[in-house]
């Protein structure tokens, strides 16, 4: 059984469930309000996710696109510590749970999980959910104000999935050195806007200065090759939407692209891709663009990249036989060339 696909579906039908009965324009009308009143902050007074209607909108609207998001930087993390399983997971401001149920779809078992958020309504809604998933029903669901006066317990993971950007600079700061002090292993999530790969990029620089390598989805814990301002990095996930998602959101499509950046690192040794595909890539008549973020090196096959770029392009031909092939079949985020 493919695990990632089991929970994904799981994940779907018990929001569908949850949220059965739920009209449609009043989560619509909720979702409104809630995006136009986030502002950025962790409120001091009272959480903005009021109460239980709220949250349901809230899952509906942000949910399953957070859950691919952080499965898909999780996979790219587990490929690059294949060995690695954690033995106890901490989401911190993971609210409904959506990174606790993408841990599950990518490593098998049970471990003890802790998912701290502010909002006590979304830790009450994340734990109804999670009763339809094995893997969740032991969680702990602990309100937390999250900023610079949390306090973690050793853990072997933590993720922190779209929460920095509700944070104060010092705030953003405390809890990825937080994080780093608590954890064997960090993944760190954030909306793929040039704002988001910024934070990224700072929680990045302060994990390495704690001494963490990069596993994913740089091919290196060096400086960024991209200058600042000039672009951003950000990858793509693929979300299907449910009847009530499409109503939530407006749209007609069964389906949406999550926009995301994120790093995840970690204190032991790492086997990072030897570089990424950084955007989607073209195909033309008898030959594959890839666009590469990859070692000091270059790239091993292909043309135009040359020794010792970070960021540079790579023409695959069909002279390049299986890796022609390959070529055609990767995607915007993969490893390149493809791993065993």
């Amino acid at each position: 059984m493919n695990v990632s696909v089991s929970a994904s579906e799981t994940l779907r039908g018990a929001l569908t469930d949850l949220l059965d009965g739920l009209p449609a324009r009043q989560a619509a009308q909720a979702v409104e309000r809630l995006i136009a009143n986030y502002r950025g902050a962790t409120p001091t007074d009272a959480p903005i996710l009021r109460d239980r209607a709220d949250v349901a909108a809230y899952a509906a609207y942000r949910m399953p696109a957070t859950f691919e998001a952080v499965r898909a930087a999780l996979e790219a993390f587990a490929d690059a510590v294949p060995q690695w399983t954690p033995g106890s997971h901490v989401d911190v401001g993971g609210g409904t749970g959506a990174a606790t149920w993408a841990v599950g779809a990518t490593w098998d078992g049970t471990r003890p999980v802790t998912v701290l958020d502010w909002a006590e309504p979304a830790l009450a809604f994340g734990r109804e959910v999670a009763a339809a998933y094995p893997a969740l029903r032991e969680a702990r669901w602990q309100r937390a104000r999250i900023g610079s006066a949390l306090t973690l317990d050793p853990t072997d993971l933590v993720t922190v999935s779209y929460v920095l950007n509700e944070l104060s600079v010092a705030d953003r700061a405390a809890l990825v050195e937080t994080a780093a002090s608590a954890a064997q292993a960090v993944v760190i999530v954030e909306p793929g806007t040039p704002d988001g790969y910024a934070r990224i990029i700072e929680a990045r620089d302060r994990l390495i200065a704690a001494g963490f390598r990069v596993a994913a989805p740089c091919p290196h814990s060096a400086a960024c090759p991209i200058a600042p301002g000039s672009d951003w990095c950000h990858f793509s996930a693929r979300v299907n939407r449910s009847s009530l998602h499409r109503q939530v959101k407006g749209g007609s499509l069964p389906y949406e692209d999550e926009k995301f950046s994120y790093v995840a690192a970690a204190r032991f040794p790492v086997s990072p891709a030897p570089s990424r595909v950084v955007r989607r890539p073209q195909i033309r008549k008898g030959q594959v663009l890839l666009d590469l973020c990859e070692t000091g090196e270059g790239a091993e096959a292909g043309e135009g990249a040359e020794a010792g770029e970070r960021l540079g392009r790579t023409t695959v031909t069909k002279r390049h036989g299986d890796l022609y092939k390959a070529a055609r079949d990767a995607d915007w985020g993969d490893a390149w060339p493809p791993q065993p």
